[in-house]
Order: C-alpha cells, then sequence, then structure tokens
C-alpha cells in the first residue's frame, strides 16, 4: 500500500456516492475554479472532473506535493513520469492512468482513479466521473491501464530548520524564568566582563541628570502655559439649581406649572471653534499644573543647577575655553 495514496483513499471512500448536477456542476470543479485556476474559468465547474477531484482530495488530506493537483490526466501522468514516480506495476494507493483504446501511450490517457485493492489482474478502484457522472468504485482489468503513479517515491524538498533555533517550549514551561533563563545562558556561554563599579556609579549620575533636564524642561513648559483664569464650565440647567428650602408659589403658579417648564431646554449659542479650543488648552494645563509645585520637579531642578554650575566652573579654569 502506497502510503500518501492510503491518505487519498481515506477521504475518497467518504466522497462515495457524489454524484454531479444536471449541467455537469461538482463541487470539485467549482473548488478547483474559485482556489486553483488563476482565471477563475467557470469552465471548469461543468468539466469532466475525475482528476479534479483526486486535487481536491489531495489537498484536503495535505498532499498535494507529492499526489500533485491536475485538472487534465495527460499532465498528471507526465508530471509523476518527470519525477521518477511512474510504472507499470498496481499497487494499492497507486493513482491510474487509464486509455480506453488500450495503448500504452502516455500522450493519449483518457481518465484517472485510485487503486483501492489489487487481485491479479483485477483492479478495484475509486474513481471520480466515473460512467461519466458519479463518484464511485469500479472493478477493472490491465488492458486499459497506460500506467501507475506512485505518490510516495515523489520527492518533496525537506524543510530546513535552523540548528540555533530553540524548540519551542512546552505548556508547563511557558513563564518558566529559570528555564528560559538557563537556556539563553548555554546559548551565550562565553563570559561576558562586568563594568567596574566606578563606571556604573558614573552612568548612573548621568542618567539622573539627563532625567532631571527632561523633567525640568516639561515642567517649566507646563507651568509657562498654565492657566491664569478657571476653564469654563457649560452647565445645564435642571432640578439640581432648585434651593434646599422650599418657597411659597405664586397664586397663579402651581407645582405642574413648574415641572412642565422645568422639562423645556433652554437653546444656548453655539461657541465659535477659536472658543472652544481655547477652552480644552486652558483645561489641560489647568490639568497639570501641579507640577510646578512639585517637590520632587525641585530636587531635579537643584541638581540640574549644581551641575549646570560645576561644568560652566570646569569650563572657565581650562585653557581655550575663556
Amino acid at each position: 500500500m502506497d502510503p500518501i495514496g492510503k491518505k487519498l483513499l481515506d477521504i475518497a471512500k467518504k466522497e462515495l456516492g457524489y454524484t454531479e448536477k444536471g449541467d455537469g456542476y461538482t463541487k470539485y470543479g467549482n473548488w478547483w475554479t474559485e482556489n486553483v485556476d488563476g482565471d477563475h474559468d467557470d469552465y471548469f465547474k461543468t468539466a469532466p472532473w475525475c482528476d479534479m477531484f483526486l486535487a481536491w482530495a489531495a489537498d484536503k488530506a495535505d498532499v498535494t506535493e507529492q499526489a500533485g493537483q491536475f485538472a487534465a490526466t495527460v499532465d498528471h501522468a507526465k508530471w509523476f513520469d518527470e519525477h521518477g514516480a511512474f510504472g507499470r506495476e498496481p499497487e494499492p494507493g497507486a493513482i491510474v492512468f487509464y486509455d480506453w483504446n488500450g495503448s500504452k501511450d502516455i500522450g493519449r490517457i483518457d481518465h484517472v482513479g485510485i487503486v483501492e485493492k489489487v487481485e491479479g489482474r483485477t483492479l478495484h478502484t475509486i474513481e471520480g466521473n466515473a460512467d461519466g457522472y458519479k463518484l464511485m468504485r469500479k472493478t477493472r482489468d490491465m488492458d486499459t491501464v497506460v500506467g501507475f503513479g506512485y505518490p510516495s517515491k515523489v520527492k518533496v524538498e525537506a524543510k530546513y530548520t535552523p540548528k540555533h533555533a530553540a524548540p519551542a517550549p512546552t505548556v508547563d514551561k511557558v513563564g518558566d524564568r529559570a528555564a528560559s533563563t538557563a537556556t539563553h545562558e548555554q546559548e551565550n556561554a562565553a563570559p561576558q566582563q562586568q563594568l567596574p563599579s566606578q563606571e556604573v556609579v558614573l552612568g548612573g549620575v548621568l542618567a539622573l541628570v539627563l532625567c532631571g533636564s527632561l523633567a525640568l524642561a516639561a515642567g517649566r513648559a507646563a507651568a509657562a502655559k498654565a492657566p491664569t483664569t478657571p476653564p469654563i464650565r457649560v452647565r445645564k440647567r435642571g432640578k439640581h439649581h432648585r434651593p434646599s428650602t422650599p418657597v411659597a408659589l405664586p397664586a397663579d403658579i402651581t407645582p405642574a406649572d413648574l415641572d412642565s417648564a422645568d422639562a423645556g431646554t433652554t437653546l444656548m449659542p453655539a461657541l465659535s471653534l477659536a472658543a472652544a479650543h481655547e477652552a480644552e488648552d486652558r483645561e489641560f494645563w489647568g490639568r497639570i499644573a501641579h507640577l510646578e509645585e512639585d517637590t520632587e520637579l525641585a530636587f531635579w531642578n537643584s541638581l540640574h543647577d549644581e551641575v549646570s554650575e560645576t561644568t560652566s566652573a570646569e569650563y572657565a579654569t581650562t585653557p581655550g575655553f575663556r
């Protein structure tokens, strides 16, 4: 049994009994039109479908590279021959090609199927478009057989996996920090020199100065744009504006009149685009005005001043910088 052919047989057995529609339409031809034919030619939807069925089955079994993908039986047989996988010996799982005139010429092949069982010179096959309309089992002799394609003999180029690529972690290893760290250390076994402590301290100081300068600049920009007037608030009239203590109503006004008036909507004039943008700016900068009084910012400010004074003093005593 051809092992790749067995996968095709497993798919083919589930499709036994499929019959084309009255106009010749088949789901295999439709699949070919939608997924294989570059022009999406509707011709294939109603075309003879014996080989398109095998292409469909190969796709479902994920063995297209070994079984081929063709709509024309002659091209399919030639493809097997070019791959050194075409012969005359029957074998279960092999693709069988026929010429109804009995020749052994690949160029005259008329039909194709897949061998399910071999008994002497008798073949038991599964064929699409058998008898011109159906997917079914057939019993045939060797007289009309041109040859066989053996899918397992088609050499498929192996997919390369880089040797340095680590295997995918298992579920129980995902998130295991110790395991991932150990693997990384093994891949990078070369010892690394540690920075002297003096350089580490100096780097930390420079980093603090840089961060302080950036924070100082941000704080000063925020303070410069801080609003001098409170942001605009637009309020809607409603029941929350009523006084907490009851008020005596005039004789000609009832609570129902007040409720009716309160339910009304008072139209407000639309703000201009410029006024709206100004309101948004004041609201935003008002939210960050506290940065001006931030004690941490004051610390960075003082640190920045000290560094600046030290640097200026050094430049003043260095020849060429006066």
